[in-house]
């Protein structure tokens, strides 16, 4: 049997890291002298909950959170609830719940925290795009999810495209992939417009022969220009 996609590498050298368990989240730990930022890193959905391995330990979210330890920052994986379509508000629960663990731990700083959401994970972005807390300092899309899809209606809550016009001067950083599916695209152009009219703080990074999970599928030069440039806009941003 061939091998599921989300087992294969990151499309970067993994570096080093020490990394802790506590329930349902892994914190990737960095070298720091004192409180250091955290990016939490936010898997798609909706996922089946027998799909194992679970998100946290695929490599490709080992791989962003060993990078982000590596340049200073915590680097956060979590498995979270959003495993059928209506399962959306368990899994914004479960990150808020993240969110919650990783400010109180007295290593990190509280005021310079990144989220950063993958895939079908970007529905749950809205609810921190549209009025945003003091100590969220950036938000990260890749290859995300940000409207509705045919078939799938949704509630206001989950459109990110509607929540940035409350994003305020909060740095979003977008990687958008040339290969997208068509019905994802269209979310993100809608999201994409939509911030410009709202004269969002919005930077994106292109990826023009990139697939959907680029960062597992597309061991290219221009995959790993990609990912080096929004994880170096996350981290200046939490500095």
């Amino acid at each position: 049997m061939t091998a599921p996609d989300f087992t294969k590498p990151f499309v970067l050298p993994v570096p080093a890291a020490t990394v802790e368990r506590i329930g349902n989240v892994d914190l990737y730990l960095p070298v720091a002298t004192g409180p250091a930022p955290a990016i939490v890193f936010v898997h798609g959905g909706p996922l089946p909950a027998a799909l194992t391995p679970r998100p946290r330990d695929w490599p490709v979210f080992q791989g962003y959170a060993a990078l982000a330890a590596d340049q200073g920052a915590f680097g956060v994986t979590l498995n979270h609830g959003f495993h059928e379509p209506h399962d959306l508000a368990v899994g914004a629960a479960d990150i808020g719940a993240a969110v919650e663990l990783v400010r109180a731990d007295p290593r990190v700083d509280p005021d310079r925290i990144a989220l950063w959401f993958f895939s079908g994970g970007g529905l749950l972005a809205g609810d921190w795009l549209r009025n945003p807390p003091s100590w969220l300092r950036c938000v990260g899309l890749t290859y995300p999810l940000l409207g509705e899809l045919p078939n799938w209606p949704l509630e206001e809550r989950w459109r990110a495209d509607l929540a940035v016009a409350g994003s305020g001067r909060l740095p979003i950083v977008l990687t958008r992939v040339g290969r997208e599916a068509p019905q994802i695209a269209v979310t993100v152009t809608a999201f994409t417009d939509a911030a410009e009219a709202a004269g969002a703080n919005l930077e994106i990074i292109d990826v023009p022969n990139g697939r959907h999970s680029f960062d597992l599928l597309d061991h290219t030069d221009e995959s790993r220009a990609a990912v080096q440039q929004a994880m170096t806009l996350v981290v200046n941003a939490l500095a």
